[in-house]
């Protein structure tokens, strides 16, 4: 289930959405992370999925890829949807047992469910066709304006970075050392909460140490090529605004405008 995480991850390409300005793909996914908390009907629905539709195909990642980011986190959709169903109030339709299924519920949580799927696969799609040297120039800009009232942009924008990348690393290093363990007789799928808990202190000490041990050698490799944070940086590639980060920028906003007409006017 681990190998199935997908944020975080780079998948090289040269598709427009790959080429696109980091900063316009940072600013497009915010603004579609923003505008999915708007909808409150399911005809906006709609049109979100198929502008997320077009950026998987015009992005030439594998749907399948992208899709697969989706499996680790069933468990907590399939969680949400059910509490949403058997807490929110409403027109009974059907009993299970001491808990009631209201017609709100149901719509509420596949709402909620909605909601999730396209959040997971709206940021995934920024990690997966950025790359994180871009990925980092796009934040520090976007946080210059910033620089005035102290705020560190390069540093935020690199410690994000690293952060996001160090996902998919230690997600491989924890798959690594569960098979070790499991070698060795530890069992990590039986048990009850509490017993699956205690069987999960043998992958958490190495998988710390491991981690340190990486932070540390990544402090030194950075030192040792002369990394003195955003001081005297020059950049081999500038960032410049073209025609389609415009177009793509466009009909981000015609999103939210439609989903915003929906939400209040429709």
């Amino acid at each position: 289930m681990l190998k199935d995480i997908t944020i975080g991850q780079y998948f090289p390409g040269d598709s427009v959405v790959h080429k696109l300005d980091p900063r316009i793909k940072i600013i497009v996914t915010f603004v579609f992370i923003i505008s999915l908390f708007f909808i409150n009907t399911f005809i906006p629905y709609i049109f979100v999925f198929g502008f997320i539709f077009s950026a998987i195909m015009i992005s030439k990642v594998p749907p399948k890829f992208i899709f697969k980011g989706l499996k680790p986190l069933v468990i907590i959709i399939a969680i949400t949807f059910f509490i949403n169903v058997f807490m929110t109030k409403g027109e009974i339709l059907f009993e299970i047992g001491p808990l009631d299924v209201t017609k709100e519920g149901l719509f509420q949580a596949t709402f909620m469910a909605l909601r999730l799927v396209l959040l997971i696969i709206g940021t995934s799609l920024l990690t997966l066709t950025t790359s994180p040297i871009a990925l980092t120039d796009g934040i520090e800009r976007l946080l210059n304006p910033f620089k005035r009232i102290g705020v560190p942009a390069h540093e935020l924008a690199m410690m994000m970075t690293i952060a996001l990348r160090f996902i998919p690393t230690l997600l491989e290093e924890t798959d690594k050392i569960m098979k070790a363990q499991m070698a060795r007789g530890a069992d990590f799928e039986s048990g009850n909460i509490l017993s699956r808990a205690k069987n999960l202190v043998p992958l958490l000490v190495p998988l710390f140490i491991s981690a340190f041990r990486r932070a540390d050698e990544l402090a030194m490799a950075m030192e040792a090529r002369c990394y003195r944070g955003g001081e005297n940086r020059t950049r081999m590639r500038q960032l410049s605004l073209q025609t389609r980060d415009f177009v793509v920028l466009s009909m981000t906003i015609v999103l939210l405008g439609i989903i915003i007409y929906f939400r209040y006017f429709a």
